[in-house]
């Protein structure tokens, strides 16, 4: 087998190609802050030069950080939560820290194994998604002391510093503006809420808030798709062909939501005459669909930004404190909801 790790280049070899000490070196990549800017600048090219790489592991075996956060999400397969990963990655980039990023697929199970593999890799913190986690992940964190951050959710009792949405609001947001508008024959399409706390508020908020006005969905017009269009599609056809069709659609996020607009329209409805449809999230491209999707708005860069900036500052605090940062939501109102009334 060959030996990959023989000739490879070392620090003082950068150093000596750079012409300044091993000491200058290790600075410009711990604290490039304290370096000259043209003395970083002749040792970038001489790393680039020579193809040095820094062994983080001998430095993490040394008790200092490995600059890399491990972020768990549920899925990377739809657009739900790439905004958010990408604005978090670029803000902890800015930090000096670099991304590890694993899914779960929505199960809990497989979340506390990519939390113990980020472990063994020796991160420096882990983020999470939402405020649901089984009880081994969270005795995990616990027990190694490792800082930890629930992002996307928010709430005042988190255990974990978060910042996020409060998806009760947004839940309520939604009802709210169907109910302002007139509807009250109003169906439902949510992903199944196990191992989803984020669904889960917002179903039960949508509940509580139609039940205030008095306006119960009965079973025909409940139904539930994952973060699939095709699939939501189908989801919504079964539901609008019921014997007595809603008046509007409320998703549970704008996957959903455009793949009950799909179904509208290939049963020939006219949206938002014959039927009206809100989403939750405001995704790239919610806007760009055709009609542009009413939806309530979930600041994911703003959240993931925000996250990147308070966990690493977090994680180098000699004095680190417990935060709950919350965003606000906004209901932007597009062309796929009208009233009633005219």
């Amino acid at each position: 087998m060959a030996n990959f790790q023989k000739g490879k280049v070392d620090i003082v070899a950068v150093a000596k190609a750079a012409k300044v000490s091993p000491s200058t070196v290790s600075r410009t990549f711990n604290h490039p802050d304290l370096v000259n800017p043209a003395t970083r600048k002749k040792i970038n090219k001489a790393v680039q030069r020579l193809g040095y790489i820094r062994n983080r592991a001998a430095q993490t075996m040394h008790g200092k950080r490995s600059g890399t956060i491990g972020l768990v999400v549920p899925t990377i397969n739809h657009a739900i939560f790439s905004e958010v990963i990408q604005a978090f990655s670029d803000s902890i980039d800015k930090a000096g820290f670099s991304l590890l990023l694993a899914s779960h697929g929505y199960d809990l199970d497989r979340e506390y194994a990519m939390v113990r593999k980020f472990l063994e890799h020796r991160v420096d913190g882990v983020a999470l998604v939402g405020l649901e986690h089984s009880d081994a992940t969270n005795r995990l964190i616990t027990q190694q002391k490792i800082p930890a951050l629930a992002i996307w959710n928010y709430s005042e009792e988190s255990p974990l510093p978060c910042v996020g949405a409060d998806n009760h609001l947004a839940g309520r947001l939604a009802a709210e503006h169907l109910l302002d508008l007139g509807h009250r024959d109003i169906g439902l399409i949510f992903p199944e809420t196990r191992g989803n706390d984020r669904a889960q508020h917002r179903l039960s908020a949508v509940h509580d808030a139609l039940g205030e006005r008095g306006v119960s969905v009965p079973d025909e017009h409940e139904t539930q798709a994952p973060y699939s269009v095709s699939q939501a599609k189908q989801a919504a056809m079964a539901l609008l062909t019921t014997s007595k069709r809603p008046t509007a659609l409320l998703c549970g996020n704008d996957v959903i939501a455009q793949g009950a607009l799909f179904a509208a329209q290939k049963l020939g409805l006219s949206v938002p005459d014959d039927l009206s449809i809100i989403g939750i999230g405001d995704f790239k491209g919610s806007a760009d669909v055709e009609p542009g999707l009413t939806t309530i708005r979930i600041p994911a860069e703003n959240i993931g930004a925000l996250a990147g900036e308070k966990f690493t500052d977090f994680i180098t605090s000699d004095d680190p404190k417990h935060f709950s940062i919350r965003c606000d939501l906004e209901c932007v109102a597009r062309q796929t909801t009208r009233s009633l009334a005219t």
